[in-house]
């Protein structure tokens, strides 16, 4: 496995699973960051129903399929996502406050490339970026959950 990056930004699901598995490709903030490169997501413990139905009438709306198929999708990534820990890693190549994107609704949107999810391995979060402890990112390089 590559070097892993020894920082992390926490992301509430379901928007951490959208990230990694679902072509999310703007992490949408309050704030602005010079940071360009690889991170590592940290699935927040935290989760409101209002925010599982938004996301996922956004990624209904966005993939346009049949009731069924979404129906069946949202079951699946429900199923799927874990809590309270790195769940990722995902490269930040901008730092915008506009774009075509039809994940961002600003006021400003970091752009996210080459999602690739990782192994689940419990970490507490942070606000903003943070780093990760050593016995988080040991889990992680040897695919062991801490």
């Amino acid at each position: 496995m590559d070097r892993l990056p020894t920082k992390a930004l926490s992301i509430r699901q379901p928007w951490a699973h959208l990230i990694l598995h679902h072509g999310k490709d703007v992490e949408n903030r309050s704030w602005s960051t010079r940071y360009r490169g690889p991170v590592l997501i940290h699935a927040a413990k935290g989760m409101t129903d209002d925010e599982w139905d938004d996301a996922m009438d956004l990624l209904d709306a966005i993939s346009r399929q049949d009731r069924e198929t979404v129906l069946r999708r949202r079951a699946r990534v429900h199923n799927g996502m874990r809590r309270g820990g790195i769940v990722g890693v995902v490269d930040i190549t901008d730092c915008v406050r506009d774009s075509g994107s039809p994940w961002f609704f600003g006021p400003i949107g970091f752009v996210l490339t080459n999602p690739r999810p990782l192994p689940f391995v419990p970490c507490r979060g942070q606000l903003g970026f943070f780093d990760v402890p050593g016995e988080v990112l040991d889990a992680l390089q040897t695919g062991r959950a801490a």
